[in-house]
């Protein structure tokens, strides 16, 4: 009966409170009576979407004359474009390119080539040669998610109609897709937690891509028979987003035609993208029709197919086409732009493809009138015929994508080594805090002061809060007397887990631990979590892609939410307790591990944190196997150290590890630990404190609690 009177209470406070409050409140009641929570509507979507129109409204007013600011506007967005994608190599290494092998056709050739785009890193790709003699012009074919990527039959038509039309036709292999891959067979998928492991260095795949096209035509202008004044890049898909880019910030690229490719930046944040199409923090500086508009009045051609995805359909395109043509307008060149309409799904069909060769004929050849060309008859070859490295013959040694990140990520710690004394240490420590915050989470927002609602007639007391307007989050802690009872926050980013029994009985052993310890457990839901997880986030095993990604895009990693999240937790358990008692702990599982370490490096309330079976580091040289891609900071290497740094600005409070994986998920020993969270045991020394470090087995509640105690 009880139960159903309390229940009955927070209905009616769903009534008086409105839907999102309440439905947590239930939810948090239920959870304390041991009830299944019930689904909700999540709010972390419209949240995002609120946050990217307040940073560039998608619908304002455009400018009268749209020449006027121009330039500054064009500084701004190449610049947040190169922030955004990390520091490219002050100087290009040498190309070193080879051809392993040649198919010769009528009218045309194939070669098989290899070039070097950074040291030790080959782009693999074919080359269509006109046999006719002279210089041609040139196209830089780039592929999209296609499975065979350059061998894929539609990329390949579309470069033998090209030779055959008098194009040098180049097309490459994206960094971890086609022959680069992290295996030999061709079909492996580049984004997700394959691409993700060159974030923590702060080298997006979106910003590998461009420096990648940019050799690319290093490549074109080293062929004698390449007329280097004429090249023009195309793709379809992610080749389109390659091409938006490329095109738009490398003056050598003459025309420009991206395929179901061109939506806008807001339309991201409802759908899935993959790693190679995000830019982060774009939405701070620009949306799509700045970028593109950095090439004007280069010659640009946008195709559309009125059946595709809502990201690249034709009325999320209208957003980026109607400033273009203004712009363009402006520049008394409206001949340049062209926004052409296919009625088709996603794709790069022939007709698509003929549409482009009219184009490139106009502007790279100056022939016809810009109209579609027919396609010539084509002769094609099967994809393994077109591979540099055909089967498994790719040498074992090859830099793969999770391999390079690895290594630029060392480098960037091998240049900042641990300081030697504590007074070097609080230095650096203070620097790393205010990088962590200000470089890395995205910077905290100011938001009123907060004003938590406190539940419940019995045993448990449930708080509501507003974390930031429009996202209302929930804690739940046990009623006590004393109100100088530690509280321990636990930090469990893969709640709720009805269909893994094992791990209840678990997390009933901790909260078993912890009530004996006299501590009060806190269950925090985070946003994008648990109930408020995103529908349809599991994407190739990463199981907040699509949160995850949103948050990159507004330049607000879901790491500096959580962590945002957490601190606005503590003031509303301050005010509801009127008061924080001494002793606060965080307690994180896997992700939450990391989320736990980052906020004891910058907020002094809290006074011990553990890390269970957390990620040990953030270089792997495979891709990440059982992570989420929210703890996946862009530059936090570079910015603030590896995880064991985090763990280091911790110090000289207790950190506890207990048990952690590799990046590929396989469980490391408590040696393995050890050595890679030595910075963490070097500032626990310099600060006198190292027997504040403790290393030891996962999976034992009372031994984990006995050690932080």
């Amino acid at each position: 009966m009880r139960s159903f009177l309390k229940t009955t209470s927070l209905i009616q406070l769903q009534l008086a409170w409105g839907g999102v409050l309440a439905a947590l409140a239930l939810i948090n009641a239920a959870e304390a009576e041991g009830i299944e929570p019930s689904p909700k509507t999540n709010p972390y979507s419209a949240f995002i979407q609120k946050q990217a129109s307040q940073l560039h409204p998608l619908d304002a007013k455009p400018a009268a004359n749209p020449l006027e600011g121009r330039a500054e506007r064009d500084a701004a967005t190449r610049a947040g474009l190169l922030k955004a994608w990390g520091p490219f190599p002050e100087q290009p290494c040498a190309l070193e390119a080879k051809v392993l092998g040649t198919i010769d056709r009528d009218g045309y050739r194939i070669e098989k080539i290899i070039f070097q785009t950074m040291p030790g890193v080959w782009m693999t790709a074919n080359a269509y040669v006109p046999d006719a003699p002279g210089k041609h012009p040139a196209i830089l074919n780039v592929h999209g998610h296609w499975k065979g990527a350059k061998q894929d039959p539609g990329v390949h038509n579309r470069c033998i109609a090209q030779a055959k039309l008098g194009f040098f036709a180049l097309v490459v292999d994206a960094f971890g897709a086609g022959e680069r891959g992290v295996g030999k067979a061709l079909g492996e998928y580049h984004g997700a937690l394959t691409g993700a492991t060159l974030l923590p260095v702060g080298m997006p795949l979106s910003g590998i891509q461009v420096y990648e096209n940019r050799r690319a035509l290093d490549y074109l202008e080293t062929r004698p028979e390449v007329d280097p004044s004429k090249i023009g890049i195309t793709g379809a898909s992610g080749g389109g987003n390659q091409s938006l880019y490329a095109g738009a910030t490398d003056d050598r690229i003459k025309a420009i035609v991206p395929i179901c490719s061109i939506g806008n930046y807001h339309t991201y944040l409802k759908a899935a993208c993959c790693m190679c199409e995000v830019v982060p923090g774009a939405l701070t500086f620009a949306e799509t029709s700045d970028v593109l508009g950095l090439a004007a009045p280069r010659t640009l051609l946008i195709g559309s197919a009125t059946k595709d995805a809502p990201q690249f359909s034709v009325a999320a395109a209208k957003h980026t086409v109607e400033p273009l043509t203004r712009l363009y307008a402006a520049l008394d060149a409206p001949g340049r732009f062209r926004h052409d309409l296919f009625e088709s799904g996603h794709d790069y069909n022939q007709e698509m493809r003929e549409a482009t060769y009219g184009w490139m004929a106009l502007h790279l050849k100056g022939e016809g009138d810009g109209k579609p060309i027919a396609e010539p008859a084509l002769k094609t070859e099967e994809p393994e015929a077109l591979r540099c490295y055909p089967g498994d013959s790719r040498p074992d040694d090859w830099l793969t994508l999770p391999r390079f990140a690895a290594r630029e990520g060392r480098k960037v710690l091998e240049a900042r080594p641990m300081p030697r004394t504590a007074e070097e240490w609080k230095r650096e420590s203070e620097t790393r805090r205010k990088a962590l915050v200000e470089n890395v989470l995205g910077g905290f927002p100011k938001v009123p002061e907060v004003g938590p609602m406190a539940i419940g007639d019995g045993a448990f007391i449930s708080i509501l809060f507003d974390t930031e307007p429009g996202l209302t989050l929930s804690a739940s802690t046990v009623r006590t007397e004393d109100a100088k009872a530690p509280f321990a926050l636990v930090l469990d980013l893969d709640r709720p887990r009805p269909e893994k029994p094992k791990e209840a009985e678990a997390d009933q052993a901790l909260t078993n631990a912890i009530s004996q310890a006299g501590w009060r457990k806190v269950n925090v839901e985070l946003r994008a979590t648990g109930s408020q997880a995103v529908p349809n986030d599991l994407v190739h095993g990463t199981p907040d892609h699509n949160s995850a990604e949103w948050g990159l895009w507004i330049g607000r990693p879901l790491l500096g939410q959580w962590v945002f999240d957490v601190r606005r937790t503590l003031d509303a358990l301050e005010k509801v307790n009127k008061g924080l008692p001494d002793e606060i702990i965080l307690i994180g599982k896997g992700g939450g591990g990391i989320v736990a370490l980052a906020i004891g490096a910058i907020d002094p309330r809290v006074t011990r944190v553990a890390a269970l079976d957390s990620l040990a580091s953030y270089i792997t040289e495979e891709p990440y196997k059982g992570q989420r891609l929210g703890i996946m900071a862009p530059g936090i290497l570079r910015e603030v150290g590896d995880i064991a740094h985090l763990a280091a600005l911790n110090a000289p409070r207790r950190v506890v590890i207990a048990g952690g994986v590799a990046g590929n998920g396989t469980p490391l020993s408590n040696q393995a630990l050890n050595e890679t969270y030595q910075p963490a045991r070097q500032a626990s020394t310099l600060l006198n404190a190292e027997d504040q470090l403790k290393v030891i087995e996962p999976s034992k509640p009372d031994l984990l609690i006995d050690t932080l105690k």
